[in-house]
């Protein structure tokens, strides 16, 4: 596995701000949880995976550039 760029991290840490909510798109995971669970980014890690609180209560933290979450305020989502 390829690490992404300091750059691309600090982009995503940019994109993915602490607190912001995001909902599940895909994440290829036995313990996933299922698509469209909404979520709180806590913080973002030097892989650039965002580490989560998922509103079930899962911890599972989204890989980058192999999970897909979506901002819910992009959705117009409030």
């Amino acid at each position: 596995m390829r690490f992404p760029s300091k750059e691309i991290v600090e982009g995503v840490r940019k994109q993915y701000p602490v607190g912001c909510q995001v909902e599940l798109v895909q994440m290829d995971d036995v313990q996933a949880p299922p698509v469209g669970t909404k979520g709180t980014v806590i913080g973002v890690d030097d892989t650039g995976s965002l580490l989560m609180r998922w509103d079930n209560g899962s911890g599972l933290n989204v890989v980058y550039g192999e999970d897909i979450v979506r901002k819910v305020d992009d959705l117009g989502v409030e």
